[in-house]
C-alpha cells in the first residue's frame, strides 16, 4: 500500500450489509487513493447475500468480504473511522492509534425489510446509494471529511478493555 492512501475503517454491529457495503464501495471507487476494511462490534458470522449481490448488480467489485469484530483492528491506524449504523454510534468503541477523525451516517438496515423480493432488493438499492452518495462526497475531497469530522458528536468515548466489568 502506497503511503499517500487514505485508510478507512468501516464498523457497524453485525458487519454484513452496509459496513461491507460501504468497504466495497472505497475500494473500488477510490482506486488506490482510499483503502478500506470493516468490521463489527457483534459480528453476524456471515456476510448478506444482498449486499453481493447489490455490489455486483452496480458493477462495484464487492472483493473478499467476511463479518469480523473490530477488536481484529484494534491495533491498527486509521485516518478515518466511519460507522454506518445507529447502533456502534453509541458503543463503546476500541481506541484506534493515531487519533482517526470519525464520521456517523445513521443508514437504514435493509435485511430487516420483509416481503418480496422487488420490496428487499429496492430496500438494498437505496441504501446502496445512499451510501455512494456518502463515499463519492468523501472520495471527491479529504478536506471534505477531514472538516466533517471535526464537526460530527464524538462517537467512541471510551476504550472497552480499560471499563471495569
Amino acid at each position: 500500500m502506497k503511503s499517500d492512501t487514505h485508510k478507512v475503517l468501516v464498523l457497524c454491529t453485525g458487519n454484513s450489509c452496509r459496513s461491507v457495503m460501504t468497504e466495497a464501495l472505497i475500494n473500488d471507487l477510490g482506486r488506490g487513493r482510499y483503502q478500506a476494511w470493516s468490521a463489527g462490534s457483534i459480528p453476524a458470522g456471515y456476510v448478506h447475500p444482498k449486499s453481493i449481490e447489490t455490489l455486483n448488480r452496480h458493477g462495484i467489485n464487492p472483493g473478499q468480504p467476511r463479518s469480523k469484530s473490530w477488536n481484529e483492528f484494534a491495533e491498527q491506524s486509521f485516518e478515518l473511522v466511519i460507522t454506518v449504523c445507529d447502533q456502534t454510534a453509541g458503543e463503546s468503541c476500541p481506541l484506534f492509534p493515531g487519533n482517526p477523525k470519525k464520521l456517523h451516517w445513521g443508514t437504514p438496515d435493509p435485511a430487516k425489510v420483509t416481503g418480496s423480493d422487488a420490496n428487499i432488493d429496492t430496500a438494498f438499492d437505496k441504501v446502496f446509494f445512499m451510501l455512494k452518495n456518502r463515499v463519492e462526497e468523501i472520495l471527491s475531497s479529504p478536506d471534505y471529511w477531514k472538516a466533517q469530522a471535526k464537526v460530527e458528536i464524538q462517537m467512541c468515548t471510551s476504550d472497552p478493555r480499560s471499563a471495569s466489568a
